[in-house]
């Protein structure tokens, strides 16, 4: 071959570093040579209880026609949407999980000449499906390890077409109050589209939740995304969906891959968000891990970033180092060095047998 091939790729695509997801059970089990059942697993933000049992009913009976191809307009999930949140069919865009819903709006409305802004140590897709685009990334420092929305309104130039903000942020869990959010939407301009990520949406206490979706009707450039990979337990089907202005979600569409959500996702889905009980029993778990664990490391002696999520960014010294001593150990939490967070690791809540061992690990790994 005389030509590389790969120099055929814009320059923009070539010089990115793939997403690196947390590493999987199976994976670990191989190169350590430990039982699968051995294993925990607090590196993805998954779900512990696993999913509902109105969602599993829903799984079995979507089976009976898995050689048809799924409704590619998702009618029934966005029909349970739209009664949920009170918008037009039209207002919504599903995904193969958010992060699809996140790369279609830089699909639709970023390209070279243009920018986004979004914060350091932020959601690691920002960058990514920016740079992909061929557009230009604004990053501003964050503040107290969270969205400093000022700067970020201050940031945004002629060029730039799209603000990211992930609430909470993945992977720091910090949280930014609605009223903060909303006067940042009426700060910047109209042709700036403001990502609002929630994927964290349903670990937010009632005390501090507000409802994003109410501020479309006063903010056409607002994008509110969610998933039902979290709270829901569905990580494995991947299904997120957008919220938006019809016009906004129209050209997402448009350059939305057909059958991008699958039959059992879907299915799986609309059962799902009608299971608001499953949902609050996931968040009063959570919140007792979250306890669990902040008390846990506290007593050993360590920092960590108080989180609004369903994980817990902690300050070990060598991040990469203590996340090793963790695998040999069997216990698989996220390094979040690639996130300006070298000194840090990011930690699912689990189950309470599932937090107990990722201390103890964490206890004689730092000994070590």
């Amino acid at each position: 071959m005389k030509i590389d091939l790969c120099e055929l790729s814009p320059s923009y695509v070539r010089s990115i570093a793939p997403y690196q997801p947390g590493k999987p059970i199976s994976e670990l089990a191989r190169e350590m040579g430990i039982a699968e059942a051995g294993i925990v697993k607090l590196a993805s933000n998954e779900n512990p209880r696993g999913i509902g049992p109105r969602t599993r009913v829903a799984i079995d009976a979507a089976l009976a026609d898995i050689a048809r191809y799924p409704d590619g307009n998702g009618f029934e999930l966005k029909q349970a949407l739209a009664k949920r949140y009170g918008v037009d069919m039209g207002s919504i865009v599903l995904g193969n999980g958010s992060n699809d819903v996140l790369e279609l709006v830089a699909l639709a409305f970023l390209g070279p000449g243009r920018a986004a802004v979004f914060s350091q140590h932020c959601f690691a897709v920002y960058p990514l499906a920016t740079q992909a685009r061929g557009a230009r990334s604004i990053v501003v420092p964050a503040k107290s390890y969270g969205h400093d929305l000022d700067a970020m309104a201050r940031a945004i130039d002629d060029e730039t077409y799209i603000a990211w903000i992930a609430n909470p942020n993945n992977p720091t869990g910090t949280f930014a109050r609605h009223e903060e959010v909303e006067a940042f939407l009426k700060r910047v301009p109209e042709r700036v589209l403001v990502v609002l990520d929630e994927a964290y949406n349903e670990y937010i206490g009632a005390d501090l939740r507000a409802d994003p979706v109410k501020w479309l009707k006063r903010h056409p450039n607002l994008v509110v995304t969610r998933t039902f990979s979290k709270a829901y337990g569905l990580a494995g089907l991947r299904v997120g969906y957008a919220l938006a202005h019809p016009s906004v979600a129209d050209v997402m569409n448009r350059v939305r891959q057909p059958f991008n959500v699958n039959s059992i996702a879907l299915a799986a889905a609309a059962a799902a968000l009608d299971d608001m009980e499953f949902v609050a029993r996931s968040y009063a778990v959570n919140l007792s891990g979250m306890r669990q664990l902040e008390e846990g490391v506290r007593g050993l002696g360590l920092d960590y970033i108080p989180s609004y999520g369903n994980f817990l960014a902690v300050r070990v010294g060598k991040g990469q180092e203590i996340f090793k001593r963790l695998l040999r150990r069997g216990v698989i939490v996220r390094p979040v060095g690639g996130y300006g967070l070298p000194e840090h690791l990011r930690v699912t809540i689990g189950t309470a047998a599932e937090n107990e061992r990722f201390l103890a690990a964490l206890a004689a790994s730092l000994r070590e």
